[in-house]
């Protein structure tokens, strides 16, 4: 039988049939976002160098007209993300009435659905992820050789690959490559089969966080429907993860679904009780957990950051001590060990993806704090007469930023185990403090942060703040992955020309649905900011000790 928290979030009741009605016209407001997102793309995508959609008859004209396309996919943007922050009022906790999962699962579908069959968005990764599939399908190691110099540059897979990544080695766990050596067999050198085949097995890992995502919720005392509206329905994890086809989404769907199997089976309880007798299957389940945490590792190496704090879960099952910690570390290192090394291994890839992580850094994200410290250092330098030092300072930056990643790490685990938080926010805090701080941070990268400490921060403050860190960093991304060369008119005009229609759109649905656009009632917000202070003594919350 499952454990659950103490805190048991209260049954809500359902929607009544106003709220219904317009649900589903929020529903269908950002099904007709995805759609236009999804018109757009033909033209305004991150589509191969030899684009297919050229070829096709009627279609062929979006990708001969840039700027409508992208005031198109700009559209469907804007209208996903209102509809997203529509929806979010029948998903908030204090609520007496609230959508039901399956409610958000059927706007989750509806919403994908027309981005499955599209070229790639935001960003050409997924074409990198084809290239070093293939390397390994060849039987050579994409540890070592890059697109350019394992396929040739004349090679349509490598013509792909943004010109910074084919010369680079593959930063991905062996798993992962291994996963698309497979489906490089399936697909040969065709590259839309290919990114289909992808974007399926990013929909893998996206099925897994909606499996699990409630599942923790319930286990840590949030609402099912508040974790699936802010880590699921999230439209950074519908446009990057689904449309952008990331592998973060397997990593992911593997790292939450190991925590759910994980604890399914470890006794909830308050500090000071006495340990109970071990469980009949918890050990297996702690095992399962710790493996199937490792094949996420084995994907992406930010996973990894569960394992600790899995660790610190098992620890406090018994006294929360330092020798509980050791009790628990020991065994779980060693299934860590065996399945590390047993996947390596099976793969056939080796270890050499260990002394390939850094690859990321080679990008300076305009968004990221530490690479933009860096710039401002260089100008500073260049105002000072001191010369342009920044390929120094960017570096430096770089690792002072993970080693305070690491300081905000150690400092979660140490109080995680003694009980002033939750470990699974600890969990969520540490990955974001790691991605932010990150010399290549990207927009999807807060989904690492935002997907666990959706399943256990009930409080309304992170929720404004994860909110609207989405809301901005979902904008901040053109569809096509690039930045027109620098002819910024052409991304302002179609934005202007996508903010007029989508307030058009925005009346009619006004018109249709008043309620939407009312104000909460005052006892709804005193509710929830009670719900914001509750006193959650099995799991405290990062504001309250236990």
């Amino acid at each position: 039988m499952e454990t659950r928290s103490p805190v048991e979030p209260a049954a809500p009741q359902p929607l009544d049939v106003t709220e219904e009605r317009a649900l589903k016209i929020i529903r269908r407001f950002g099904t007709t976002g995805s759609l236009f997102l999804a018109i757009g793309s033909l033209g305004a995508g991150a589509a191969p160098v030899a684009n297919p959609v050229v070829e096709i008859p009627v279609l062929r004209v979006f990708a001969r007209i840039s700027t409508v396309s992208l005031a198109i996919a700009a559209t469907g943007i804007l209208m996903v993300v209102i509809a997203w922050l529509m929806i979010g009022r029948f998903a908030r906790p204090a609520n007496a009435r609230l959508a039901t999962p399956k409610q958000l699962h059927r706007a989750l579908i509806t919403w994908v659905t027309p981005l499955l069959f599209i070229p790639p968005l935001f960003s050409r990764d997924v074409y990198s992820y084809l290239a070093q599939s293939e390397i390994v399908r060849r039987g050579m190691d994409p540890y070592s050789l890059g697109p350019a110099e394992a396929l040739g540059i004349g090679d349509p897979l490598t013509s792909g690959v943004s010109n910074m990544w084919r010369e680079t080695p593959a930063p991905y766990g062996p798993l992962y490559l291994r996963f698309g050596s497979w489906l490089a067999e399936l697909s040969g050198n065709n590259i839309v089969t290919g990114v289909m085949l992808h974007r399926g097995l990013a929909v893998v890992g996206v099925v897994l966080i909606v499996w699990a995502l409630p599942r923790l919720a319930s286990r840590f005392g949030v609402q099912p429907a508040t974790a699936l509206w802010l880590g699921a329905l999230n439209p950074l994890l519908i446009f990057h993860l689904v449309a952008g086809a990331h592998n973060d989404a397997l990593a992911l769907g593997l790292m939450v679904a190991g925590l759910e199997l994980g604890l399914r089976k470890l006794p909830i309880r308050v500090k000071g009780d006495t340990p109970p007798p071990l469980a009949p299957g918890e050990l297996l389940g702690i095992s399962l957990g710790v493996a199937v945490i490792t094949l996420g590792v084995l994907t992406k190496v930010s996973a990894i950051l569960a394992l600790p704090f899995f660790t610190v879960m098992v620890a406090r099952r018994w006294h929360g001590g330092i020798r509980d910690l050791f009790r628990a570390a020991a065994p779980m290192a060693a299934v860590f060990a065996v399945v590390f090394v047993g996947v390596t291994l099976l793969t056939g890839l080796g270890f050499g993806w260990i002394g390939t992580l850094d690859t990321p850094g080679l990008v300076r994200a305009w968004i990221s704090p530490t690479a933009e410290l860096g710039n401002l250092g260089g100008l500073l330098g260049i105002s000072l007469d001191l010369g342009n030092h920044t390929n120094a300072l960017v570096p430096i930056l770089g690792n002072l930023g993970y080693l305070v990643a690491a300081i905000v790490t150690v400092k979660f685990i140490w109080d995680s185990l003694k009980w002033r938080y939750r470990p699974i926010i600890g969990l969520g805090v540490s990955l974001g403090a790691v991605m932010v701080l990150h010399v290549a941070l990207q927009p999807w990268y807060l989904l690492w942060a935002a997907i666990p400490l959706a399943a256990a921060a009930g409080t309304s403050r992170f929720r404004v703040a994860a909110t609207w860190s989405s809301v901005v960093l979902s904008l901040v991304v053109f569809p096509t992955g690039g930045s027109f060369g620098g002819r910024t008119f052409v991304p302002f005009q179609a934005y202007t020309a996508a903010i007029v229609v989508v307030v058009l759109a925005l009346l009619l649905v006004r018109r249709m649905c008043p309620l939407i656009f009312t104000r909460p009632d005052a006892a709804a917000i005193s509710g929830a900011l009670s719900e914001a202070h509750l006193d959650d003594k099995t799991y405290p919350s990062p504001r309250q000790p236990a």
